[in-house]
């Protein structure tokens, strides 16, 4: 099998480095870069991957001198299945039938200054009552 970037192999980890760790693939060694280990922080390969652990990795990379890049991280990406978007039907009826936004942004406006005109009315009859200055 010729090795391919995309393809979704299995290898056996060979060896661990603080970088990344060593995967033979079919007799060929490719590189697990630290970062391509997990989706979450890796501070320390050795927690996530022991020697000669069966791993699945996918080839994102093989350049001219023959360096195979690998990620496990990718490897192991579940492809999420996207529901239909839910039509509301009934939108349009509810909609006309409701008051529009302008009528309901007229109506807050008249709430809002007569709450106002109130709030005006209590503060200047609290200061013209009972007390008087001489």
């Amino acid at each position: 099998m010729t090795l391919q970037v995309g393809n979704i192999l299995e290898g056996t980890v060979i060896n661990i480095t603080n970088f990344g760790a060593f995967i033979d693939i079919s007799g060929k060694t490719g590189l697990v870069h630290i970062s391509e280990i997990s989706d979450a922080y890796v501070k320390d390969i050795r927690k996530h991957l022991k020697e000669q652990d069966k791993v699945k990795v996918k080839v994102i990379a093989i350049d001219d001198d023959g360096k195979i890049s690998l990620s496990i991280r990718q490897a192991n990406v579940v492809k999420k299945t996207v529901k239909p978007a839910e039509i509301d039907w009934e939108y349009e009826k509810r909609k006309s039938s409701a008051s529009n936004f302008e009528d309901r942004i007229t109506k807050f406006l008249k709430d809002s200054e007569e709450r106002i005109q109130e709030v005006k009315k209590s503060q200047e009859s609290k200061r013209s009552g009972g007390y008087s200055r001489r």
